[in-house]
């Protein structure tokens, strides 16, 4: 019987690893391999492309607050399922589109999907399903979606080689709706269990001080997290890195992510919500500076692969983030409702770090703001917990 009650939230966990490295390869991880392309064979304006990726972001922050009620009442199978199909016209409308305006379109009609399919959506169904055991479910969910970039990079890559760009996202559609549409039908179909206290649980704790404490420093981690990942390279390369070199360091950032991932347990056993979170976002903070005021490109690229541990903490710290303070009954609404000034943050990271460089002068002086932003949102995150506990 122990076998059979476990059997369940394994398969959960099992096909949501593989449906969201799906899902962030294809709606996420395709953009920055075919912007260039997009741009090259269309004519399109390199920043009407961004643009319109951005704005998708900016529908995902604000469709998840919805999503997370959803969750909470009736369990992730529908809105996933209804999200990966989203997701699929969303690319075949960008794949066909005949201007900006429709490419655009298309990009709004993903953000939604993204609202639906992407990290807050899978945190709460693996918080809800697998109880007391939800971080180390969290971390090998984590860990697998760090595979996206990797997986679907390349493959995209050789798709465009081999299709050209519309063609690569026709492709990637079809994969995309081979993989989750029935994976999140078929794969999600466990009984969703009750919220703790029964199925009518108290009235969801209101959004108070700590509530709005721990958002915002949330929003300023992210937005500090997208924005050094996105200007890392020309940072490296204004050092005098190649961009070969950036690019290695790059992806050795990607390599300290699943390292920090793995080495959130431990950390969440030996240190209270509040001390951790701090430490985290302190660490943040260190590295960035780190990565402005170093000279040397072995050590810019130490640094990078520590400003890379850090993000890959600061995941795991997002996705327990409420279910540490406020208990798990209502974790898909206040999930909804925390992610989704986050996802606005590093929507708009790309410009916004990019315009401190021109603005400061260059690169290093944008990172040392940024490092600054970290240590605000580390200090404003020591509000963030509530006096009761869950």
């Amino acid at each position: 019987m122990a076998r059979a009650r476990s059997a369940g939230p394994r398969c959960v966990l099992i096909t949501l690893c593989v449906t969201e490295i799906t899902s962030w390869g294809v709606l996420f991880y395709a953009f920055p391999v075919l912007a260039s392309r997009i741009t090259a064979t269309t004519g399109w304006s390199a920043t009407v492309l961004t643009a319109a990726f951005s704005a998708g972001q900016l529908v995902a922050a604000g469709v998840g607050i919805p999503v997370g009620r959803v969750l909470d009442r009736h369990g992730p199978r529908a809105v996933m399922t209804a999200g990966s199909a989203l997701g699929v016209l969303a690319v075949v409308i960008v794949a066909a589109a005949p201007d900006p305006g429709w490419f655009t379109a298309g990009w709004l009609l993903a953000g939604a999907a993204m609202g639906a399919t992407l990290y807050p959506p899978a945190f709460a169904a693996l918080t809800r399903w697998h109880g007391p055991d939800r971080v180390r479910a969290l971390t090998v969910l984590t860990l697998a979606a760090g595979l996206a970039s990797t997986v679907f990079a390349p493959l995209t890559a050789a798709l465009a080689e081999w299709l050209d760009w519309r063609g690569a996202y026709l492709a990637l559609a079809a994969i995309l709706a081979a993989v989750t549409v029935p994976g999140h039908w078929f794969g999600l179909r466990p009984p969703w269990p009750d919220r703790p206290g029964g199925t009518r649980p108290a009235a969801a704790p209101a959004v108070g001080l700590p509530f709005v404490a721990l958002a915002a420093a949330v929003c300023l981690a992210g937005f500090v997290a997208s924005a050094v990942v996105v200007n890392l390279v020309p940072l490296l390369i204004a050092r005098g890195a190649d961009t070969a070199t950036a690019a290695v360091a790059l992806g050795l950032g990607g390599a300290g992510q699943v390292a920090g991932r793995l080495g959130y347990p431990a950390l969440a056993r030996r240190a209270g919500v509040r001390t951790r979170t701090a430490v985290v976002l302190l660490a943040m903070a260190a590295t960035t500076a780190a990565l402005a005021v170093a000279t040397g490109i072995a050590v810019l690229i130490v640094a990078a692969v520590a400003a890379g541990l850090a993000r890959g903490v600061f995941t795991l710290l997002h996705a327990t983030a409420v279910s540490d303070r406020w208990g798990t009954a209502h974790y898909g609404r206040l999930t909804g409702l925390l992610s989704a000034p986050a996802t606005a943050a590093g929507a708009l990271a790309p410009f916004a770090g990019a315009a401190l460089a021109v603005l400061l002068g260059g690169y290093p002086a944008a990172f040392l703001v940024l490092a600054c932003l970290a240590v605000v949102a580390a200090v404003t995150s020591l509000a963030s917990h509530p006096k009761e506990k869950p």
